[in-house]
């Protein structure tokens, strides 16, 4: 590359990263920015009208709708430019923050105190708070703010300026979207026709690759439950479905199968939870899906008095990338003659960790009774059972969910998902974690003491 090009790209960085104040106050034109200094002034004034206090929120929201119609019709450089505006133009007031927090702590300890943290949180209250309530006020406006996120959270990575809008945006949606908001309805084949679309589009455990899956899955043996918000009326934000069986299930073949007969509900006595899935990108960060689990075991005990088992039978997602990072160690840390067991099944002298993971590129052709079925098993159950974030969480994202509802990793399940999917995230093998409802809070704790609630089978496949 040559020096003439090297410059070029750093002009054309520079020009990238000039903050909306710089360019509000330029007088030329956009110098290969997608708005020039006068229509992102006049985008501005739009923004600033939009949140003017001196208006009353409906008309707020009339002028948000006109912002949002704009909007649709944006390139997507555009819209950069107005989460720019929106993100730095409408921060908290430093001056009052300071004035305030001066003031509370002359008052602690005295009667004003109070009134003192009360002005303290106000003057924390950014512009941008009542500029995007407004964009709610209009009919429209939640899916309006909702799909922005959605757009706007690929770009945070590379674009720290919209740090403040995005941490806005969910701090918001936390409270809009408060499971005491949130309305728990039953998905079922005779439901419409656009409901059960959604559930085939946003499905992301195991896709639903027919209408005659769609209608096996939402049977009369089976339950399909979601959320639903009053401001995305026929929209699922999160929904689970169920299986009602006598056993707990041991892999998602029979599960899927579109022939097999229905089961017999009077001898149902355990419901698996074999997929929960998310629904609106825009909402990551706010958590509702532990609250959808309590309310389902309520409705389903409710209308099945005999069920004595709630469970999940789960994926590992992560355990194959985790495997290939760590079999040398793993290996390492065998017992001799386990680890000369391995060697003579997988025929070298030497064993390797690449050996290993070779080898189990085959795991679904491996018996009973076979040393590297033996070694998968106790490094899943490591995975699941021992490893955990720097910060003291579950490493697998799965795990951490249900582990963080109060749950225990209870079985292990070799070959319960044979699919291309399930051998590329963790050579087939899936996972129950149960809901023992005596003992979700005594989970909760041990996990916050660092310690992983498991089964004794699962402890054993570990040591």
């Amino acid at each position: 590359m040559t020096d003439k090009t090297t410059n070029g790209l750093e002009e054309a960085l520079t020009r990238q990263l000039r903050t909306t104040r710089e360019r509000l106050g330029a007088m030329l034109g956009r110098q290969g920015e997608a708005l020039s200094p006068w229509v992102l002034r006049r985008t501005l004034r739009e923004l600033q009208n939009v949140a003017d206090p001196a208006v009353s929120d409906v008309e707020g929201g009339r002028r948000a709708a006109g912002v949002a119609g704009w909007y649709a019709q944006a390139t997507p450089e555009q819209r950069r430019d107005c989460w720019l505006l929106m993100s730095e133009q409408f921060p908290p007031d430093p001056s009052a923050i300071q004035a305030a927090h001066d003031a509370y702590d002359a008052a602690r300890g005295t009667d004003e105190e109070a009134r003192a943290e009360v002005r303290l949180r106000k003057a924390f209250a950014s512009p941008r708070t009542r500029l995007l309530q407004r964009f709610a006020a209009f009919p429209e406006g939640v899916r309006f703010l909702v799909d922005l996120r959605a757009e706007l959270l690929p770009h945070l990575r590379h674009e720290k300026r919209l740090l403040a809008l995005d941490a806005e945006l969910e701090d918001l949606f936390s409270s809009w979207f408060d499971v005491g908001f949130l309305e728990l309805q039953r998905i079922s084949w005779h439901s419409p026709a656009s409901l059960v679309e959604k559930l085939i589009k946003y499905e992301a455990v195991h896709d639903i690759r027919s209408w005659a899956d769609a209608k096996n899955r939402l049977d009369e043996d089976r339950r399909c439950y979601g959320f639903f918000h009053p401001r995305l009326p026929g929209e699922p934000l999160i929904f689970v479905e169920v299986a009602l069986l006598k056993d707990m299930a041991g892999s998602i073949t029979p599960l899927l199968d579109e022939e097999a007969a229905a089961a017999d509900l009077d001898k149902a006595t355990a419901a698996i939870f074999y997929s929960i899935s998310n629904t609106q990108t825009g909402l990551r960060g706010v958590s509702f899906g532990d609250s959808l689990i309590k309310r389902v075991v309520e409705t389903l005990r409710a209308e099945f008095p005999q069920l004595k088992v709630f469970a999940t039978l789960s994926p590992i997602p992560g355990l194959r990338g985790w495997l290939g990072k760590h079999a040398d160690d793993l290996l390492q840390a065998m017992p001799a003659r386990a680890r000369q067991a391995l060697a003579r099944e997988l025929q070298q002298t030497e064993l390797k960790a690449a050996d290993i993971t070779a080898a189990l590129e085959k795991a679904a052709e491996l018996g009973e009774k076979s040393a590297l079925r033996r070694w998968l098993l106790a490094a899943a159950a490591r995975y699941l059972g021992s490893e955990l974030t720097p910060d003291g969480r579950p490493l697998d994202a799965v795990a951490r969910f249900h582990l963080g509802n109060g749950a225990r990793v209870e079985r292990l399940n070799w070959l319960a998902d044979p699919s291309a999917k399930g051998l590329k995230q963790s050579y087939g093998l899936m996972v129950n974690y149960l809901y023992d409802l005596k003992r979700l809070d005594r989970h909760r704790v041990q996990l916050a003491q660092g310690q992983i609630p498991v089964s004794s089978a699962v402890q054993s496949l570990q040591d």
